[in-house]
């Protein structure tokens, strides 16, 4: 008896650890654009920002560039972005602070960023990591683009609560 018990407490828990999270999505359109990895025009550079991963999918998590909120990031998601040549601080929410990664950009290059999930004690953590473009072009053509997070809605949100 207890063995069956056990079974199916560890089958609702895989269940629950992963379930999708949802986040706004770009269109299709917009989402084949950016899939062609075009170099950036006009002196930018192009970053990728994805997540690809088995663990944590329930999860959303936040992703911020020098202190802006990018939006949440969800599996199998990625954000695209071009910046002017500099430096930059990376951030996503983990489960006790924020992990930061720093990214100096070129102009007409392409970087790849992956958002890492990592179980963690009470939820999940999450750690951001520059990888190669062949890398990254291969994980990043797995997701879909997801919206930036409308900033207005949640400003809006956070007067109402």
């Amino acid at each position: 008896m207890f063995k069956k018990i056990s079974i199916i407490m560890s089958l609702v828990a895989v269940t629950l650890l992963s379930g999708c999270a949802s986040v706004p999505m770009a269109s299709n359109d917009e989402d084949k654009a950016v899939k062609e990895f075009q170099k950036p025009q006009d002196g930018k550079a192009g970053l990728y920002i994805y997540r690809n991963t088995f663990v944590g999918q329930a999860l959303k998590k936040n992703v911020y560039i020098n202190g802006k909120l990018v939006g949440e990031t969800a599996n199998k998601t990625f954000f695209y972005k071009e910046l002017a040549p500099g430096a930059y601080e990376l951030a996503t929410e983990s489960e006790f602070s924020e992990n930061n990664a720093n990214l100096k950009v070129e102009p007409g290059q392409l970087y790849f960023v992956e958002q890492k999930i990592k179980m963690g004690v009470f939820v999940g953590g999450a750690a951001l990591e520059q990888v190669d473009s062949e890398t990254g072009m291969k994980n990043v053509l797995q997701c879909k683009l997801a919206k930036e997070t409308d900033k207005e809605f949640y400003l809006k949100k956070a007067t109402t609560n």
